[in-house]
């Protein structure tokens, strides 16, 4: 499976003068975390990460530094999410299939996350992980800040990366966006307009976008939990005592 990681933003809402995805949590940068995922998922093979030029030798520097076997093709970016996104889409292997695009911000997605999506792929045009809206959703006039309506929630879905395409198919509506001017804000979106079918697959409530300072605090405590957890494992593993068998006591 062929993955696509846009880390060409700034970091505005963060309050940061570079590139967000270079910020640090519990000692690696962001984008360690997500690239740490993406090489432990067992369906990814193939992984680009399209940066801008002034970002570049800070990602190459990240990606040394990490104990990855699999190859990150660096690919330059474009003035928005989606000019990425189509740079991203011209630059995979003639090959490629199915594409995943995750971004770089949601760095606690895990590696089951993405063998799943890897899976779901195979059977669909076109996929989004998700979660199920919680909160009542309210639809306000702009202009007067009055109510206009409230959608029933179960029918409302948090849309997450990674999204999952056919690479032909997802070609085809970047093309049709850029003839057309279309300004969308992720992939699926261009799939609708296009009237090609996005199926939902459910996604993880740890998958946040890390956008602000409030998130970068609560990525942290998730971090923090999960690798505790993981440190717990292994102490019980490491300290286990096995028992030997006694022929006699049966």
């Amino acid at each position: 499976m062929h993955l696509l990681i846009p880390c060409a933003g700034m970091g505005r809402r963060m309050g940061s003068s570079r590139n967000k995805l270079l910020l640090t949590l519990l000692d690696k940068p962001l984008i360690a975390w997500t690239l740490l995922a993406a090489q432990a998922s067992v369906r990814i093979s193939w992984i680009g990460v399209i940066v801008q030029p002034d970002d570049l030798v800070d990602f190459q520097k990240i990606v040394t530094n990490l104990p990855l076997t699999k190859t990150i093709h660096f690919i330059q970016g474009g003035a928005t999410r989606q000019d990425s996104v189509y740079k991203g889409l011209q630059s995979l292997p003639k090959t490629a299939e199915y594409v995943l695009i995750h971004d770089g911000a949601r760095c606690l997605a895990t590696p089951d996350l993405f063998d799943r999506c890897a899976e779901a792929i195979l059977y669909c045009q076109g996929l989004v992980t998700a979660v199920p809206v919680k909160d009542t959703i309210k639809v306000v006039d702009s202009q007067t800040d009055l109510i206009i309506n409230t959608p029933n929630r179960r029918q409302l879905w948090a849309a997450q990366t990674p999204q999952g395409f056919k690479v032909k198919e997802l070609q085809q509506c970047h093309a049709e966006a850029h003839d057309q001017g279309w300004e969308v804000t992720d992939d699926a979106a261009l799939f609708e307009k296009c009237q090609l079918p996005v199926q939902i697959l459910e996604g993880e409530e740890t998958n946040l976008k890390v956008t602000t300072p409030v998130d970068l605090a609560i990525a942290e405590f998730i971090l923090r939990q999960r690798l505790g957890e993981r440190l717990s494992r292994e102490h019980l593993k490491a300290n286990s005592i096995a028992v030997p068998y006694n022929d006699d006591a049966c």
